[in-house]
C-alpha cells in the first residue's frame, strides 16, 4: 500500500470517526446539564474551514516546509495514527461521561486514572495531533499554520468552557486535579 492510500484511509478514518463522535456522544436537553456556550458548532465551522483553505492551500503552493522533504509523509502518518490512538483512549476511558458538547451527566466523577492521571484533557491533546498531522502532510508552512492555528484556538476556547463546568459541577475536587495536572501536555502545560 502506498503512502498516499494509507493517508487517505486515515483522514477518511478521522473524518467518520469524528462525524460519529458528534452524533452519538451528543448530550440532548433533559439527559445532562448542558454548558456548551455554542463551542460545538464553532469547533465545527473553525475545523471544517480550517482543514479546507489548508489542504487548498497545500495543493495550490510549492511545498517548503524543511525544503518539502519526502519524510514528512511518512512522519505525518505517524502523529496522525498517534493522534487517533490518544483520542479514542481517552473517549472510551471517559465512556458514558463523554459528549460531544460540553455537558454534565448526574452520575460524572472526575477521572482521575489513565491518561487522565498526567492531563486533563487527553481527547483535545489527540485532536490537535491530528490537525497537525494534518499541517505536516501539506509539506507547506502557510498551509501548517492555517491547519493548526484556528482550530487551536478553538480548541483552547472550548476547553475554558469545559473547565468553567467541571468546576462548577465538582468544585474544589476539579480545582485540587487541576492543579495536580496539565491540560493538553504532561510536565508543560
Amino acid at each position: 500500500m502506498s503512502l498516499s492510500a494509507l493517508w487517505q484511509i486515515l483522514t477518511i478514518g478521522w473524518v467518520l470517526s469524528e462525524i460519529y463522535i458528534a452524533i452519538a456522544t451528543r448530550t440532548r436537553h433533559g439527559s445532562g446539564n448542558i454548558r456548551d456556550r455554542g463551542t460545538f458548532v464553532l469547533l465545527w465551522v473553525v475545523i471544517v474551514f480550517s482543514l479546507t483553505a489548508g489542504n487548498w492551500f497545500g495543493e495550490t503552493h510549492i511545498p517548503n516546509l524543511f525544503g518539502g522533504a519526502h519524510w514528512l509523509k511518512p512522519a505525518a502518518i505517524v502523529v496522525l495514527i498517534s493522534g487517533l490512538i490518544l483520542r479514542w483512549i481517552a473517549i472510551l476511558s471517559l465512556g458514558k461521561s463523554f459528549s460531544s458538547n460540553v455537558a454534565i451527566h448526574a452520575t460524572q466523577t472526575v477521572l482521575k486514572t489513565g491518561l487522565y492521571r498526567w492531563m486533563r484533557h487527553p481527547s483535545y491533546t489527540g485532536l490537535l495531533l491530528c490537525f497537525l498531522a494534518a499541517g505536516i502532510h501539506s509539506r507547506n508552512w502557510y498551509s501548517l499554520l492555517i491547519i493548526v492555528i484556528p482550530p487551536g484556538a478553538a480548541v483552547l476556547y472550548r476547553i475554558h468552557v469545559e473547565e468553567i463546568a467541571l468546576r462548577e459541577a465538582f468544585g474544589s475536587e476539579y480545582t485540587d486535579y487541576s492543579r495536580a495536572t496539565s491540560r493538553l501536555i504532561p510536565g508543560i502545560y
